[in-house]
């Protein structure tokens, strides 16, 4: 069954949106990358003014936000901290200066979050909601892992996590929620081809290791495109390459990195199987040998059921169109929450006049708005639950 969003509670919220919308300005002039995200901890820990909360993660914080009934536990309510290592270009007079930029909507979600927590509040609500303020979304070690193991959630009572997250590839308006499988789960590779090197003009007494990877490069797509079932499907993305130092000589290692994604857990460790198997043979082929490291990233996001349909029904009623079938190849570390509690990720459709981490991405003003009540419609479904 679910809570009907109060009149009490939208205007909470709409009371809270012209400071939220001016916090979403000053993070966004001010971004912090993964790891180095004390100074906006600190500016959105002030801005809910629910004391200090409790550190974790390094420089996370869970504040708990309003005075619920104990025993009904808190739901909470995740934003991301972190900005990434880009340029931003969009020419705001609010726009980062430095080599970091909030390209990811990271500074809106947070907005959002400080605006959701603070109207659940002021309602006295008999639900608690905690702002999850976590850190290192973007790079590893994960910011998420990391609160799940440390046990903190469950000391607090915490019975379901929600979040939500702007995605330009949604239509700008609509807000997507979809049950079960969301995002892919992602594990990173790096491959060293080691051959025997020399001169460049004596190519017979070398084993070249340059020509080796590049040939892995290509075989590598066969994972996707007949290794997997396409119904399902797999993405594997090379993202560098280096060897050499010199164009007469040829090196006698080469290297690469990239990721695999999968959308089913089933698929995912077969997918690293198949990796290894094609790297190793296609450098035999060319008379090198070849060493892969895999690296256990995130796993695939998966929507609670009950809590999608739930605010489903409570975004509706408000007047949103929602999206059911919305899923990507993208991935979030939000999903060892879901590997541990009911939870919940809604997708915000906005246009941001370019894709997600691009230097030029900036989602509107309204933004923030939005992601808002996506965030108090998770929350409501999540109360609502037994």
């Amino acid at each position: 069954m679910t809570i009907p969003l109060t009149a009490a509670l939208r205007a909470a919220l709409r009371d809270e949106l012209e400071a939220a919308r001016s916090l979403r300005r000053r993070l966004h002039a001010a971004p912090r990358v993964s790891g180095d995200e004390a100074d906006t901890t600190a500016q959105v820990v002030d801005a809910l003014g629910a004391g200090p909360g409790l550190e974790i993660a390094g420089t996370g914080r869970v504040v708990l936000v309003g005075t619920g009934t104990p025993a009904r536990g808190c739901i909470a309510l995740r934003a991301e901290l972190d900005a990434l290592p880009v340029t931003e270009t969009t020419g705001v007079s609010w726009a980062a200066t430095g080599d970091a930029m909030h390209a990811c909507g990271h500074d809106v979600h947070l907005a959002a979050t400080v605006a959701a927590c603070r109207a659940i509040a002021r309602v006295d609500s008999p639900v608690s909601v905690a702002a999850l303020l976590q850190p290192r979304e973007e790079t590893a070690p994960s910011g998420a892992r990391d609160i799940v193991a440390s046990g903190l959630l469950a000391e607090l009572g915490v019975r379901a996590v929600v979040g939500a997250h702007v995605q330009p590839q949604v239509d700008a308006g609509r807000i997507a929620v979809t049950a079960g499988l969301v995002n892919a789960s992602v594990d990173e590779f790096e491959i060293t081809v080691h051959g025997s090197g020399g001169h460049a003009g004596y190519p017979h007494t070398v084993r070249d290791p340059v020509v080796a990877l590049a040939s892995i490069v290509i075989n590598l797509q066969q994972i996707a495109a007949r290794r997997i079932d396409p119904v399902h499907g797999a993405v594997c993305v090379v993202g560098g390459l280096s060897a050499g130092t010199a164009t007469n000589v040829v090196p006698s290692t080469a290297h690469a990195f990239g990721s695999l994604r999968l959308m089913r857990t089933e698929d995912r460790e077969r997918a690293a199987k198949e990796l290894v198997e094609i790297v190793e043979a296609s450098a035999i082929a060319y008379g090198c040998r070849a060493d892969v490291r895999l690296s256990d990233g995130e796993p695939a996001l998966l929507n609670d059921p009950a809590l999608a349909q739930a605010a489903t029904a409570v975004l509706r009623a408000e007047g949103y169109a929602v999206v059911d079938d919305f899923r990507s190849f993208g991935a979030d570390d939000f999903a060892h929450y879901g590997e541990r509690l009911p939870a919940l990720m809604l997708f915000v459709g906005v246009d941001g006049g370019a894709g997600l981490h691009d230097p030029r991405f900036l989602p509107p003003e309204d933004a923030v708005d939005m992601v808002a009540d996506a965030l108090i419609a998770g929350y409501v479904a999540a109360a609502a639950q037994p």
